[in-house]
């Protein structure tokens, strides 16, 4: 049971990083074709909200990598 619940935790981790990742970069797009001039600022916050949404998945996985050893007892 504990193999079935980490490999869900580490396939929604991928899932959800590649959602959330997929929605910054889409509002970058989106911000530099409503105002050009402002790319240089919207760049370096797309990469900041990018590690913001991976470092949750990155976790995930970690965890879920700890729970299929058994390091949590199981």
């Amino acid at each position: 049971m504990t193999t079935i619940a980490a490999a869900l935790m580490i396939a929604f981790a991928a899932i959800a990083g590649g959602i959330g990742n997929s929605v910054v970069f889409s509002k970058y797009l989106e911000g530099i074709a409503r105002q050009p001039e402002a790319r240089g600022t919207l760049f370096g916050q797309m990469f900041i909200g990018i590690g913001l949404v991976e470092a949750v998945p990155i976790i995930s996985v970690a965890f879920g990598i700890l729970v299929l050893l058994g390091v949590f007892g199981g």
